[in-house]
């Protein structure tokens, strides 16, 4: 099957423990950078009131919801601690800098 990767920047765009939001046809996608540089995509919606995990504080693995607190895992998607729910997850790649994410992954998950 044909990877759909899909360009979205730079490394350097999302600041460090920051987030960038990435509008796609299957709603808007949180991209995140965490300390130690790792990035991570999850659905822009917290599972709990919809906040946007965006706009969260990102902590470890993690993304704190700036509504009501939900703790977010990215790597897994799921709402940590004594929460409740999850968002997908989408695969993200780091080339030297320039971040893709695969959206026939997102096609799939809404079928």
């Amino acid at each position: 099957m044909d990877m759909n990767w899909i360009e979205i920047g730079d490394i350097s765009d999302i600041p460090l423990r920051g987030a960038r939001c990435v509008k796609t046809p299957q709603g808007k996608i949180a991209v995140f950078r965490t300390a130690e540089n790792e990035v991570f995509a999850i659905e822009d919606h917290c599972p709990h009131k919809g906040g946007p995990l965006s706009q969260g504080i990102v902590h470890g693995a993690a993304v704190t919801c700036p509504l009501h607190n939900w703790v977010i895992s990215l790597e897994t998607g799921k709402a940590l601690g004594a929460d409740e729910g999850s968002v997908r997850t989408i695969p993200v790649r780091n080339e030297d800098g320039v971040l893709s994410i695969r959206l026939d992954s997102l096609m799939m998950a809404a079928e």
